[in-house]
Order: C-alpha cells, then structure tokens, then sequence
C-alpha cells in the first residue's frame, strides 16, 4: 500500500512540476505579448468561465494563464489532502512540505489577483514571478523526496509483526557484507545551493527588468539600462556555477559522476540561455519567442539545480546514516564476538578423553 501509494505521488509531483513550468512559460508570453489586462475582471473574463466574442490571441494567453494556473492549484490541493489523510503511511516530512506548497499556491492566487485589479505594478508582478519560481524548486524537491523515500523491492510490508521484522533483520544481519558507499560530498549541497541562488537573482533581476520595459527603454531612450547591465552582471556568476558543477561531476569520482546527467544538462541550458539571451538583446525583443524561450529555460533551469541540491542533502545525510549504523553494527558484532569467545564449549564438543585406541575398537 505504502510503496503504490508513494508511486502515485511521484507521479503526481512529476505532472505539477511540469504544469509548473508551463505556468512560468504562459505567464512570460502573456507579458512579452502585453496580454496581462487582456481579461479586465479576476477571476473571471469578460464576467464568465470562457469569453466567447472576446476572444483574440491575448485573451486567449490571459485566459489559458488563469486556467493553468487553476489545475495547479488543484493539484496541489489533491497532493496536500492525500499526505494529511494518509500521513500514517506516509514520512513525516510530506505533509508540511505540500502543505507549504498549498500555501504558496494561495499566495500566488492572490499576487495574481492584485497584478489584474491594481492593473501590473512592477513590485507586483515580480512578486508573481519569485513566487511561480519558488514553487518549481520547492515541487521539484517534493518528487526527490519521494523517490528517495520509495521502498527498495523486498523491503517488509507496512503491516509486518514485530516477529517477522526481527527475523528478517536477523537474516538481513547475517547475509550482511560490506559494500563501498556512494554517498555525496559534504560541500556539494552547499556548492549546488550557491548555484540555485545565484540563478534565482539572475531570473528576478530579469523579471524586475521585463515588467519595467528596461530593456526597450534603453534601445530607444537611452533610461533604463542600469537593470540591463545588472542582468548581465548577474548572469556571470550564475553561468559559472552550473557550469562548475558539471566540471565537478566529470573530474570527481563515486556519487558526484552519478549526478553527470542532470549537471550535464544544466550546463546545456545555460549555454542555450546565453544564446538566448543575445540574440534577445541583437533584435531588441523584436520576436516574443525568443523572450518566451529565455524564461522556459530559466525555469528548467531552477528545477534541475532544486534536485541536485536535494539530492546533494539526501547524499550527505545518507552517508551520515550509513556511517552511523556500521559503528552500530560493528559495535554488536565485537560484543556478540567477545560474549562466543567467554562462553565454555557445551560437553558434546568437548575434547574427547585420551582412550586408546585398541580400548575404542575394542
């Protein structure tokens, strides 16, 4: 029960986090396409669920926003009804942390209420952003979560006896030998959380300069161009960080060569981001895809650096665990080894007298 119902959850965390990112995608297209007063009421378009006559390509980006937005917040309901219902099954962690991610799914209704009716503040909209992007971290470490804690094939059922889980630790102690440990580096998490932050400045720099129209202000007026140069400022330690972590995962051996995939990745997405980036500034936002296509990747971008850092935490802590159990475990085997070694051989494994040997055949 408990291992299926885990599998549902990862699935469902799986298909957020991939609604998640849509979000972040359309609600960057509604912006780039001025669509964000398309629907001048909240929640509502045009005072129904689907304007019929209204409808054009930016009430369409409006609309399809909000309705996105919608089906993610009931995903996230669902994951936080099911973890409170079912946290007996379930790790005690679960729970808090999709009910945090309810929490933030309701703050960043209400952000989506005031960008409408106090008709797109910049602190605002910004806001909305920092908040869709801390809800792609925070759900993308939820799913590593999960999948860390699903039991290994042939681990005990949730309802073993108390019998039964002693012998099957007495059985597990017996066939029990060491194997050399993959765990991560105390730094990594650090390394990997450094990056993760200096990706999110980058992206909130670059949001507090699209709502402020900085960048097309300073191509035609000159103003402006101080958040542009804070951008590109930002965007070197950023790219130096993702890129360092898959420089590491190459050179290092053991647990950080597991991790070469997503670090690998990263670092395609931030050569893509810088190409991105360019030629965004070369045609001065003159195609919205390419903007669009700037803040796809940056949110692919943050979910991956969340699951690595997550993953770098679980290592660690895991090599903690571990290290502390072989202590345990060494520990009792030296005494059980001590207690065989004081006990006196039973009398029928005694040493036989000195008979000879005519007498025994006799």
């Amino acid at each position: 029960m408990t291992s299926r119902l885990l599998r549902q959850l990862q699935w469902l965390t799986a298909h957020l986090l991939v609604a998640l990112v849509a979000l972040v995608v359309i609600g960057g297209a509604t912006r780039v396409m001025q669509a964000g007063l398309a629907c001048p009421d909240w929640p509502l378009c045009y005072g129904s669920f689907l304007p019929g006559r209204q409808m054009n390509l930016q009430v369409f980006l409006e609309w399809f926003h909000r309705l996105d937005a919608f089906v993610v917040g009931m995903g996230v309901l669902v994951l936080a009804t099911t973890t409170v219902i079912k946290r007996q099954l379930l790790p005690r962690w679960l729970p808090w942390l999709s009910g945090a991610c309810l929490v933030l799914v309701v703050f960043q209704g209400a952000l989506g209420a005031l960008t409408v009716t106090l008709l797109l503040p910049p602190g605002i909209v910004t806001a909305h952003l920092a908040t869709a992007l801390l809800l792609v971290m925070l759900v993308s470490v939820c799913h590593q979560l999960l999948e860390a804690a699903a039991p290994s094939p042939g681990s005990e059922p949730p309802g073993c006896s108390p019998a039964a889980r002693d012998l099957r630790s007495a059985e597990a102690s017996a066939s029990f030998q060491p194997q050399p440990l993959l765990t991560a580096p105390s730094w990594w998490p650090l390394l990997a959380g450094l990056a993760t932050l200096l990706v999110t400045t980058q992206s909130l720099i670059g949001g507090l300069m699209a709502t402020q129209w900085a960048a097309s202000l300073c191509f035609s007026a000159g103003s402006g161009c101080a958040w542009l140069g804070a951008h590109r400022l930002a965007a070197t330690p950023a790219a130096l960080s993702v890129l360092g972590l898959a420089a590491i995962t190459g050179l290092t051996p053991g647990w950080c060569r597991q991790q070469r995939p997503l670090t690998i990745t990263a670092a395609l997405l931030v050569i893509t981001q810088i190409g991105l980036g360019v030629s965004t500034l070369r045609l001065q936002l003159a195609i919205p895809g390419v903007t669009i296509a700037h803040q796809l990747v940056a949110s692919l971008l943050l979910a991956i650096l969340a699951a690595l850092t997550c993953r770098g935490w679980l290592g660690s802590a895991s090599a903690a665990l571990d290290g502390s159990a072989a202590g345990t475990l060494s520990a009792t085997s030296s005494t059980i080894s001590l207690e065989t070694s004081s006990t006196p051989a039973p009398a029928s494994l005694s040493v036989l007298p000195p008979y000879p040997a005519e007498v025994v055949h006799g």
